[in-house]
């Protein structure tokens, strides 16, 4: 295959020559060359370095004309398969009424539920294929994708269907979650212990043995899934070699850190609401810290502590919650912005905790997250920027020029 070449790259960020997650201080460092070119061949980064270096070889090559280059953003928590948008619900909201209300008038999770079970799988399957393209060309490169708008086990198994399908296609690395737990089905309102008992013992063996997910993850939070109903479902799914990444913390603080701590879990997800006890737990454990701040721009909820979590060294990381309810947008570059203005993180942390830190939150830091040789070709190249900082400034306008995945434009 012929090889590829960006030249006259105005700076190329994300250098890295280690995966190692960037805590604390080290978030704030972004390598840079000036000047410089960016190789690719068979899908893969061959080579990069300032222009005076560039070698002469014949190749086929893209002027970026002084813009810069990035590496293409992981997102590591979405929602990106469902059957139909709830913008009526967004009216509910202008009008007053609260997530919680309008849950409990038969929207929210429960409505989403409803819609995906008259929906054909074909019909699934390609609109969340053509919303992941859509998300490739706003910059993503790697995506992980829940289910959990099924809340039955012919459902969430349709869902996970529909995932193991748009892997089999993608571009880009795709990582399943099965969230089965994300909230009590109509009928077990008043049986929460069955539907819990019906996770355990016919959901997580059936989706075990058809290796349809990667993850397990439960919405802990009141009103769905307590800290102890939720530690049920973790343990179980871990004898089935399912680990698991949860919904925590996202409007009370109830043990669920803890709780996920004890048990070994990959990642707290949410972390709207912590208190001190709750940080310091996140920072003695090994679990990646994940806020979902487009979902509190969009809820108007309290931000992720995001300073203070750095601070502690918590491995800290952006996503986008992509969900027809609660954050309807898969924009990484307005998450990023969003980081900035209300969680006070400097470029440079957001465009870590988006790329390298998210790629390791999936267990994907040796393919994507960084500018590495050997690494997917997978990268971002602005227009009219003239540095980072122009990505989150810029908030209302679109500055990417094209994204490359595996070395093609996308």
């Amino acid at each position: 295959m012929t090889k590829t070449r960006l030249v006259n790259i105005g700076s190329l960020y994300g250098i890295t020559t280690s995966n190692a997650v960037k805590l604390g201080g080290s978030l704030a460092k972004v390598d840079c060359l000036t000047e410089a070119y960016l190789e690719f061949e068979d899908g893969k980064i061959s080579g990069f370095g300032p222009m005076t270096d560039k070698p002469n070889t014949v190749c086929k090559e893209h002027d970026i004309e002084g813009g810069i280059v990035y590496p293409s953003y992981v997102d590591c928590h979405t929602h990106l398969v469902f059957a139909a948008n709830r913008e009526d619900e967004f009216v509910d909201r202008i009008k007053g009424l609260s997530y919680q209300e309008i849950a409990n008038r038969g929207g929210g999770i429960l409505n989403s539920a409803n819609k995906l079970g008259s929906m054909s799988e074909d019909q699934l399957f390609d609109e969340a294929l053509e919303r992941l393209h859509q998300l490739i060309k706003m910059g993503t490169g790697a995506i992980e994708i829940k289910s959990g708008y099924g809340l039955s086990l012919d459902a969430e198994l349709k869902m996970l269907r529909v995932i193991k399908r748009i892997k089999a296609v993608s571009p880009i690395p795709v990582k399943s979650t099965f969230l089965g737990a994300h909230a009590y089905p109509l009928e077990y309102q008043d049986r929460k212990n069955e539907y819990i008992d019906h996770i355990i013992s016919d959901m997580l063996p059936a989706i075990a043995e058809s290796g349809l997910a990667d993850y397990i993850d439960a919405f802990c939070e009141e009103g769905y899934f307590s800290t102890e109903e939720t530690e049920r479902i973790v343990q179980a799914a871990a004898e089935h070699g399912l680990p698991a990444r949860l919904h925590v913390n996202q409007f009370t603080s109830t043990g669920g850190v803890e709780m996920s701590a004890r048990n070994n879990v990959i990642s707290v997800e949410h972390l709207e609401v912590m208190t001190e006890e709750d940080i310091e737990v996140l920072a003695r454990s090994n679990m990646f810290g994940v806020a979902l701040p487009a979902c509190s721009f969009f809820l108007q909820i309290p931000y992720t502590p995001a300073r203070k979590l750095i601070e502690a060294n918590v491995p800290f990381v952006l996503a986008s919650d992509f969900n027809p309810g609660s954050s309807p947008t898969g924009n990484l570059s307005f998450v990023m912005s969003l980081a900035c203005i209300y969680m006070k993180l400097l470029p440079e942390e957001a465009l870590n905790a988006l790329t390298i830190n998210a790629a390791n939150a999936l267990g994907l830091a040796d393919e994507v997250g960084s500018i590495a040789v050997g690494k997917r070709a997978n990268v971002v190249v602005s227009k009219q920027a003239k540095s980072l900082n122009s990505i989150p400034y810029r908030f209302g306008d679109d500055l990417i020029d094209r994204v490359y995945v595996n070395g093609v434009v996308a």
